[in-house]
């Protein structure tokens, strides 16, 4: 049987190059890609990356799909069908979001794990028994957890093609976050197989990409002990609570890491307390900073704006409380109800929610009414805070105290945000493979 992948476009931010699209290769696919492979003729498509073949014949065809992917997901798959050829649709958006699908947009969706969900799809089909909605049902641990087929990844395609996994889901439940709906799950893998795929991918700088890679300290704990003799650096995402365990943050260090990414989300209390994110203690931000500053380690801080509590003041309010504390890289949100969340069921209960335009639901437009600003006062707000983060001023008062943090931190401030038009200009002509080997090397060089 022949199966084609498919990852749709994604639609770019207003501070985004080609670099974004770039970045990593799709994991969630190249997983249903190791659970098939054997049996089937399997080929995986990055709309990303070139455009999709729509006259090759496959007898099946699978979309992931996220909030904003969803309606150039639909015209993929009209596309399909107008043929004969069924579409399975999975991914995050199908799993919290089902209810939000047009009845007549895929043949079939499917919830949850791709693990749990998959073999039976591809078995139904063969028996022409293809059911509507497939569900990973029961329960689903680690154990579970397909490893992505590192070796179908054409490296020359992407930035980073070091990312890795130890985890699916979060513990916690912000309203915010995908994580707030019904179908969340927080599994993490055996640690055998999350070191198994360090060394799958073949570099000594790891991009672990869970939504929370210390969600459980004391596994996160037996894993970095694990790590430590592999001498590697890596990056990840961490709730802020981890910034208050002493003997995790000294074994991060240990263990090679060289920054963290956190969802700071906002320094305002009532913002915080609107959106239940209870492991944020606005108060004790400025400690957890100097914890992890402390130890040689860098923070990406996230920022999410427009949240009830929020006033025009915010946007520089928040700058100047970046700046101070030196934050080394920040990424900035407009506040974005995703279907099926439970910020969403509330906006659309307060009849707030000002377009079911999907495409347009990825952090960067305002698809809801604010409470205490207009809706051009918060995206005019959201762009004015990337400008004055990456201007050179800024770039320069949030210079790390630690001299060998200041390379990299000048790479990714200037040639990521400040020039990214040129790195990537640059990307395009030397290859995504040969920018990412530099950046290794620097990496190794700094450490």
């Amino acid at each position: 049987m022949y199966i084609k992948l498919i990852q749709p476009k994604m639609r770019r931010r207003p501070m985004d190059t080609d670099i974004k699209t770039h970045m990593a290769p799709p994991l969630g696919l190249l997983t249903i890609v190791s659970l098939l492979r054997d049996k089937h003729h399997v080929t995986l498509e990055n709309e990303n990356i070139c455009p999709i073949e729509y006259h090759d014949g496959p007898d099946l065809v699978g979309i992931s799909v996220t909030v904003d992917t969803l309606p150039g997901a639909m015209e993929i798959a009209r596309r399909f069908r107008a043929r004969g050829i069924p579409v399975v649709a999975g991914g995050i958006h199908i799993t919290t979001a089902l209810s939000t699908i047009p009845e007549d947009a895929f043949d079939v969706l499917c919830v949850g794990p791709a693990e749990g969900t998959w073999p039976a799809i591809v078995e139904d089909f063969a028996n022409d028994a293809l059911k509507r909605i497939y569900r990973c049902d029961g329960a689903f641990c680690g154990e579970d957890i397909v490893s992505p087929a590192y070796d179908f990844i054409s490296r020359k395609e992407y930035l980073y093609c070091n990312v890795v996994h130890t985890s699916r889901g979060c513990p916690f439940r912000c309203d915010f976050c995908y994580n707030s709906s019904g179908e969340h799950r927080y599994v993490h893998r055996r640690i055998e197989d999350v070191l198994r795929d360090i060394r799958a991918v073949h570099s000594k700088h790891i991009m672990f990409i869970d939504d929370n890679f210390a969600g459980d300290s004391a596994w996160t704990k037996k894993l970095l002990r694990a790590i430590i003799p592999l001498n590697i650096r890596w990056n990840a995402a961490v709730s802020i609570n981890a910034a208050f365990d002493m003997e995790l943050l000294d074994m991060m260090k240990d263990s090679g890491c060289q920054g963290l990414f956190i969802g700071f989300e906002s320094i305002n209390p009532e913002s915080i307390r609107a959106v239940h994110k209870g492991q944020n203690s606005i108060a004790r931000y400025e400690q957890a900073i100097r914890n992890i500053h402390d130890r040689g380690i860098m923070i990406n801080a996230s920022f999410v704006f427009g949240l009830d509590g929020d006033t025009p003041a915010v946007f520089r309010d928040t700058l100047e409380w970046i700046v101070r504390n030196r934050i080394e890289t920040v990424t900035s949100h407009i506040m974005t109800p995703y279907p099926g969340t439970v910020l969403y069921a509330q906006l659309q209960q307060e009849g707030r929610i000002l377009t079911d335009d999907l495409s347009l639901y990825n952090t960067a437009n305002v698809v809801y009414q604010p409470r205490q600003m207009t809706a051009e006062e918060l995206e005019a707000g959201y762009l004015w805070m990337y400008r004055q983060i990456y201007s050179f001023k800024n770039i320069w008062r949030r210079m790390p105290r630690c001299r060998r943090q200041r390379p990299a931190y000048l790479m990714f401030n200037l040639f990521y945000r400040k020039f990214g038009k040129f790195t990537d200009w640059l990307c395009k002509r030397i290859t995504y493979e040969r920018i990412g080997y530099l950046g290794e090397k620097l990496a190794k060089y700094l450490n």
